[in-house]
């Protein structure tokens, strides 16, 4: 059995923490289901004009390959969520933000905030002192206003393409997801 607490430079492991709680598998499971690709396609594609780009900072820009990269950096599974969190929900609310509420695609974008939201309760049990220092410092990050020198274009439904595979591969194993 493990101890409850692990003390490590910059880091305090709780127990359980590592895995997924049944509310985080549930709102992800349904998170998942409105980012399937049909629905991606349609409201973050066709529904924009012909390279549409959403204007956010560097940061808000999370891959597979950040992930493995912090795997790798050992950072903690509920860190990496954590931030997958953070960055996910920044970028849903900045697409949702240039859209005018007449768009097709606000309500959409609204949906998915909403359940943003209710992940956001989940995670109000994590502290700051619960992630890695290198997580903690990238979530500051995201929501630093003098980072606008650090923006970048990125096209709407790549921000929701990477936020649903980076979703898939933390919550995948520990909500026990099929393949899909």
């Amino acid at each position: 059995l493990m101890p409850l607490a692990v003390a490590r430079p910059g880091v305090l492991a709780v127990l359980g923490l590592e895995a997924a709680a049944p509310g985080e598998c549930e709102l992800t499971r349904l998170l998942q289901d409105k980012l399937q690709y049909e629905m991606r396609l349609q409201y973050m594609k066709h529904y924009f004009p012909i390279d549409y780009m959403v204007q956010v900072q560097y940061e808000e820009v999370l891959r597979p390959a950040n992930i493995t990269r912090l795997r790798n950096g050992t950072v903690s599974e509920a860190a990496l969520r954590y931030l997958w969190f953070h960055v996910s929900s920044q970028a849903v609310l900045r697409i949702h933000e240039v859209l005018p509420e007449k768009h097709p695609s606000w309500k959409y974008t609204r949906e998915l905030c909403q359940l943003f939201d209710a992940l956001g309760k989940e995670y109000s049990k994590y502290r700051q002192t619960d992630v890695e220092t290198v997580v903690a410092d990238l979530v500051k990050l995201v929501y630093s206003a003098d980072a606008k020198s650090r923006r970048k274009a990125v096209r709407p439904k790549a921000l929701l393409d990477n936020c649903l595979k980076v979703m898939r591969m933390l919550y995948g194993a520990p909500c026990e997801w099929g393949p899909g």
